[in-house]
């Protein structure tokens, strides 16, 4: 998946976090509701404004992130 042009950097939001499309969600938050046990069914409910594919933007980006670092721990 390619997350780039979902997955925004932007230094005054959200204190550089990485965020969804520009807006004030990020990828720690829909991490943290899927860890704790909510459903991307659930998660697009209360966040009328996201699409499956930014949950999926979100997985990719942390995967990736993950892979990045242990790579840079060889």
């Amino acid at each position: 998946m390619n997350y780039q042009n979902i997955i925004t950097i932007e230094p005054g939001k959200r204190s550089g976090k990485p965020c969804i499309r520009g807006m004030r969600i990020t990828v720690y938050d829909i991490l943290e509701y899927l860890a704790g046990g909510m459903t991307e069914a659930e998660i697009l409910e209360d966040f009328s404004e996201l699409t499956s594919e930014d949950i999926k933007a979100c997985l990719a980006f942390a995967a990736d992130r993950e892979k990045k670092l242990f790579l840079a721990s060889l």
